[in-house]
Formats: C-alpha cells, sequence, structure tokens
C-alpha cells in the first residue's frame, strides 16, 4: 500500500496562553483518520498534509501550553522537532514580549530548527499593540520567517506551515531552492481564489470595477503563462528524449546511402 505522503515533519507550536494556537490547529483539515484532533495533558496534536511544489507533507503539529507549568513538555516533545511557530496575539504586546523567553527555551532543547514568527487575530487589526514592522525587524534578528494570519478569514495559515516545511526540508538536506508561498496581500490571495474558479474569459462577466478585471486579468495570464512554460519545458524534453533514437537512424541511412 503506498504511503499517503512523501516527507513527514514534526513542528512545535509554542507561545503565552491565549494566543490562539488552538484555533489555529482546529481550522486545519486532519490529514490522518487515525490521529484525530485530540488534548489533553497540557498539549494538544493534529496532523495535516499539505502539497508543496507537487511533493505531500505530512505534519505532525503539536501544541503545548503556554502556562509556565508545563514548560518540561516542551523539553520532551522537543526531541525530534524538526520546526517550530512560535504564536502571539498582535491584539496583546505583553505576549509578543514573551517570545523571547520561548525562543531561549526552544534553543535550549532544540538549537538550530527552523523558526516562524506568527501573529495570530490579523482581524482585530484595529485592536493592534504590535506593529508589523516590529515584529519582521524582530524576526530578521533571530533569522526567522515572520507571518500575520487570521484562522477566522483563513488567511496566511497554510502559507505559513509551507514556508517552514520548506525550510525544515532544506535544512535536512533538500538542496533545491524553492521558490517563497508567502501570500503578499490579502488582495492576492482573493485574486487566487476568484482566478482558480472561473477563465480568463469569464472575468469580464463578473460583477466587478473594470480595473479589478483588469487587474485579474493580468494575474491570470500572468499564472497561466508560468504553468505553460513548465508543461512546454516538460513537453520538449520528453520530444528530444522520443527523437534521439529516428535522428540516428536518419544518419546512419544516410551515410550507407553515402558509402554505396
Amino acid at each position: 500500500m503506498a504511503k499517503e505522503y512523501d516527507y513527514l515533519l514534526k513542528v512545535l507550536l509554542v507561545g503565552d496562553s491565549d494566543v490562539g494556537k488552538q484555533e489555529i490547529l482546529s481550522g486545519l483539515e486532519d490529514g490522518s483518520a487515525e490521529s484525530p484532533f485530540c488534548s489533553g495533558s497540557g498539549t494538544a496534536y493534529k496532523t495535516t498534509i499539505i502539497l508543496l511544489d507537487g511533493k505531500r507533507v505530512k505534519l505532525q503539529l503539536w501544541d503545548t501550553s503556554g502556562q509556565g507549568r508545563f514548560c518540561t513538555i516542551i523539553r520532551s516533545y522537543s526531541r525530534g522537532a524538526q520546526g517550530v511557530i512560535l504564536v502571539y496575539d498582535i491584539t496583546n504586546k505583553w505576549s509578543f514580549d514573551g517570545i523571547g523567553r520561548w525562543l531561549k527555551e526552544v534553543e535550549e532543547h532544540a538549537p538550530g530548527v527552523p523558526k516562524v514568527l506568527v501573529g495570530n487575530r490579523l482581524h482585530l487589526a484595529f485592536k493592534r499593540q504590535v506593529a508589523a514592522k516590529q515584529a519582521e525587524l524582530y524576526a530578521t534578528r533571530n533569522k526567522m520567517a515572520c507571518f500575520e494570519i487570521s484562522p477566522l478569514c483563513d488567511f496566511n495559515i497554510r502559507e505559513s506551515f509551507c514556508e517552514l516545511a520548506r525550510m525544515a526540508l532544506h535544512r535536512n538536506g533538500m538542496e533545491r531552492i524553492w521558490r517563497s508561498n508567502k501570500v503578499l496581500s490579502l488582495q492576492e490571495l482573493c485574486c487566487r481564489t476568484i482566478v482558480r474558479q472561473t477563465s480568463v474569459y469569464a472575468i469580464d462577466t463578473l460583477p466587478l470595477p473594470p480595473s479589478v478585471k483588469s487587474y485579474l486579468k493580468s494575474y491570470a495570464l500572468t499564472s497561466s503563462q508560468c504553468l505553460n512554460t513548465v508543461l512546454n519545458n516538460s513537453t520538449s524534453n520528453s520530444k528530444n528524449r522520443t527523437l534521439k533514437t529516428p535522428t540516428s537512424m536518419k544518419n546512419s541511412t544516410r551515410s550507407s546511402c553515402v558509402l554505396s
């Protein structure tokens, strides 16, 4: 029986209590019927499968409680971890200030493991206490990727996990440099969703302003051109391999005619 995934990664979610780690987990599709979402003993566990450049990556996600008495859990579950998500709440400055403590704990028990800094509850940006630029600078200083996410809007969650998986696989011997999967803006996410559901020719029929339609067409054409380039290269390589034998036969026939 074939495996349902190509790679398996163990990922820890750490951060203060009430930053929304379980919100993030509960919104993900479960990747295995044998290990559904469960919680207890200070941890919550879930699996999910993401598609990364055509490869199926299964993530084992462990949510360690943010309470101090569960720090021993981090020590035990850090063993074998291939990635860490550090979560804070953008509406709670104290949760961001506490990231340094969690980072120190992680570095002590899982040194060098790829990390992603995640600012949760972007849908409450009107209550923001942590500036996006401040988080980005902190992440850059500590060699982490940085995302702001929203479980309510399903925004940038899968992208943050894809980026962490990319870093973890690269660190564990995957030499191929993969394209960043980060969604740059909510507008790009909307464009991606609309283009996926319709064709370039049907965009004109949508009840949208002309400027938005023009942007959608450009986005759709750019995406399709990238895909066509990959397909054309693949087809060209296939044809070249197929034509090698006939060409050599033709040259051989021509040589024999000359000799005769």
